[in-house]
């Protein structure tokens, strides 16, 4: 059992010395432990240093004579036959190499205890380091260091690669140098490389691992021929490597890609905020830094304030409200408790928890690190989103939110996850540490002076309601959030977003209740409506111009006071909810919506519809009982290419008299001006006496006579005096739609009696059905 507990020392160890005597082959023990020294040396580099004490190296190398002989002995005592022969062989090979290694040779000293110094100063060169300093007050460090070393020992037997996750400041680093210390002896070579995430060259961070393990430089020109060098000189080597704060894969691909490089029982530890770098090398264990809990956080933050354990009993509660600020941080703990120990004891005020006690000791600043190591904006964008709006808030609703702004929030959310910048609890609400939080509110100024005009989230109420009262919001803001209690009299105007041209995200509560007027016209990242059971007073929803938008919310047919909507130019929204026809209110409804291609016969269940307009759709089918409705004022169906050309002659065949068969007139009609094909009505002349008038829009006076000629002189019919009726109106040829419309309108003002109704055609046709509102 004894030699067995040898035989594992010397395998853990960096250095062997041999000290051959005239006796030394007498030991079987001796020359079993000989030949495991010369095969760690041949295995993993292990550093032989030989003592050559009152026998000459030659005689090692050739034993003769009593060497020879007891040699031969000891392998009698234990081995017969062909293993005789096999051990004596080996023996023999091993005496030979040690003597060929460089040692020394007692007879060179004039005593014992200048060649014991020599040795032992050769010894200390060799192995060039001592413990690495870490903490001061390693609280609950140790718990940390045997799960770690615990999870090492485990995998001891082969390459073992383990990760050490978590946030900044986290005590990572800290860990890292306390398992270094505990295990370092029993490795050939080391190499603790820290802060690597400021390394921008790859051949930097091999040098030094290379440097560092083998204590010997080697120029490297290229990651290349760095791994080249790694795998070829580190390969038989057992080695212990630190990798602190790596956030590039390409840090560990090029020192540690292969676990093929090392030798036998290395043991390779990395740190990191990102543990998907962790999962990408195939890591053997991934151990995550939790938080220090209450008691530990105050035992430290009283250390480094007071040299003590506890804090005075007077100070004890302030001491607690401290700890839950800082969030078991160690870093900030430690941070705060210097500075107070720098004040020598100055009584506690809760102002030293202010920016200067951070930005002195680096805390925000290290925080900072993993936001600027995030890949791209749209990851900082949902972190700081988060940080302002959504903490506390449930992952699956945030994540629809923010795919709504255009954000790829399945993934982004995930990343910072993955980073340690946001956690999900239990009930799958998201949570940041509370300094994370202030250091992504300072950046986008909100914990520290900046006028909120310039900031892009505004969420601080004072802030926001600074911003509405004053109507300063400007092209910079691109998140707003405004709650209000259910009790607030507070009043804003709709104009005070007006210059907010990047708003993408509005959250308010207890604002709408008695909104009215709700315009989002031009927003560009706006993707589906919000939530409308919220506005129950809301009268017009104008959502003009927005390109993005792909779906309205379908408790806007909860709005019973709702008068007007419009959709102008929506150019991606495909389709409507079905709630929005069951609203009886509305008076007015402007589609401008290229993909949607049908109006649906619900249409007619909105009691009060008077204006439809309908431009630039692909609409192909229009039911007949909207321009059949006596309660219609104005029908425009314009600009869009797909309408069925027949759409024109059953709007007519609508107004006919009812006892006439309009089964006849079923003929196309093509509205294309240009082709001069009006004469295509002609089936229809005889019954267009019954149609109380009709118009034509044109852009110059000569082809308004030419088509007005066509009508008039070519079918023989004149709209020019109504026969049933005391109104008489003349058309007036214009060159501008909107000017014939408006001496229309005035004529018919005059005329209280009559109802209007207008269809637009293409651009091109106007037909105006006026009603006696006595009839």
């Amino acid at each position: 059992m004894q030699l067995e507990e040898h035989m594992r020392a010397i395998a853990c160890s960096k250095i062997a010395i041999i000290v051959s005597s005239k006796t030394y082959t007498k030991s079987t023990c001796c020359l079993r432990e000989l030949e495991k020294i010369i095969e760690c040396r041949e295995t993993f580099g292990q550093i032989v240093l030989p003592v050559f004490y009152e026998i000459d190296p030659f005689d090692v190398r050739d034993p003769k004579d009593d060497f020879k002989k007891a040699l031969e002995e000891s392998a009698h005592k234990s081995y017969s036959g062909e293993q005789l022969e096999d051990v004596l062989s080996r023996w023999s090979r091993a005496l030979t190499i040690a003597a060929g290694i460089n040692g020394w040779n007692v007879t060179d000293f004039r005593h014992d205890a200048q060649l014991v110094e020599v040795a032992v100063s050769r010894v200390q060169t060799l192995l060039g380091y001592g413990d690495l300093s870490h903490a001061e007050f390693p609280i609950g460090l140790e718990s940390h260091v045997k799960k770690v070393v615990g999870s090492i020992e485990n995998h001891s037997a082969k390459v073992c690669m383990v990760g050490i996750w978590g946030m900044g400041g986290s005590g990572k680093t800290t860990i890292a140098k306390a398992i270094y210390n505990r295990i370092y002896r029993q490795f050939i070579g080391k190499s603790f490389i820290e802060n690597i995430r400021q390394e921008n060259r790859h051949v930097d961070l091999q040098n030094k691992v290379i440097y560092q393990a083998l204590k010997f430089k080697f120029k490297v020109k290229s990651d290349w021929m760095g791994r080249s060098i790694i795998e070829n000189k580190l390969s038989r080597k057992k080695l212990l490597i630190v990798l602190d704060d790596v956030n590039e894969f390409w840090q560990l691909a090029n020192v540690c890609g292969n676990r093929e490089w090392f030798g036998q029982g290395t043991v390779i530890i990395i740190t990191t905020r990102d543990v998907r770098l962790l999962s990408k090398l195939k890591v053997d264990f991934v151990y995550k830094m939790n938080l220090m809990n209450e008691n530990d956080s105050l035992e430290l933050l009283c250390w480094h304030a007071f040299k003590n354990a506890k804090p005075r009993e007077d100070l004890n509660e302030l001491g607690r409200e401290i700890v839950i600020c800082c969030g078991g941080l160690p870093q900030a703990l430690v941070a705060v408790g210097s500075y107070i120990f720098s004040k020598r004891f100055a009584p506690w005020k809760r102002t030293i928890l202010a920016r200067k006690i951070f930005a002195d000791y680096h805390v925000l600043e290290n925080l900072e690190k993993s936001f600027r190591g995030l890949r791209d904006d749209m990851e900082k964008d949902i972190f700081l989103d988060v940080c302002c709006f959504f903490i506390g808030k449930d992952r699956g609703c945030v994540t629809e939110i923010l795919n709504g702004c255009g954000q790829h929030a399945d993934v982004g959310i995930t990343v910072l996850i993955e980073r340690g910048l946001v956690k999900v609890e239990r009930n799958n609400k998201l949570e940041m540490h509370p300094l994370l939080r202030d250091m992504g509110r300072e950046i986008i100024g909100q914990r520290w002076p900046m006028e909120p005009e310039k900031r892009s989230r505004l969420g601080f109420h004072d802030d926001v309601k600074h911003v509405l009262r004053n109507k300063t919001g400007t092209q910079a803001t691109q998140g707003l959030s405004l709650k209000l209690h259910s009790t607030s009299r507070d009043c804003f105007k709709a104009h005070a977003f007006k210059e907010m041209k990047r708003l993408r995200l509005l959250q308010v509560d207890h604002v709408l209740k008695w909104l009215k007027f709700l315009n989002l016209s031009n927003s560009k990242y706006l993707r589906k409506t919000p939530d409308f059971s919220g506005l129950p007073s809301l009268e017009q929803l104008i959502l003009k111009y927005c390109p993005s938008l792909l779906k309205v919310h379908p408790s806007i047919g909860d709005l019973c006071n709702l008068l007007l909507i419009n959709l102008k130019d929506c150019t991606r929204l495909s389709s409507l909810p079905r709630e929005v026809y069951k609203l009886k209110s509305v008076k007015t409804f402007i589609l401008g919506c290229f993909k949607i291609d049908i109006l649906e016969e619900d249409i007619m269940q909105m009691k009060s519809l008077i204006t439809l307009i309908s431009e630039n759709t692909a609409v192909k089918q229009v039911p007949c009982s909207i321009v059949n409705s006596k309660h219609m004022g104005y029908i425009s169906l314009r600009g869009f290419e797909g309408l069925s050309h027949n759409i024109l002659s059953s709007i007519i065949r609508s107004w006919m008299s009812p006892i006439m068969n309009s089964r006849s007139y079923i003929r196309p009609l093509c509205m294309d001006m240009e082709n001069d094909n009006w004469r295509n009505l002609a089936p229809l002349h005889s019954c267009l006496a019954n149609i109380r008038s009709i118009s034509v829009q044109c852009d110059t006076e000569f082809q308004l006579s030419k088509q007005l000629n066509t009508i008039f002189v070519e079918y023989g019919v004149n709209f020019t005096e109504s026969t049933n009726h005391s109104l008489r109106f003349s058309l007036i040829g214009v060159g501008s739609r909107n000017q014939f419309l408006n001496i229309l309108s005035d004529s018919v003002s005059k005329v209280p009696s009559l109802s209007l109704t207008f269809v637009c055609i293409q651009h091109e046709l106007i037909l105006i059905q006026y009603l006696n509102k006595l009839e």
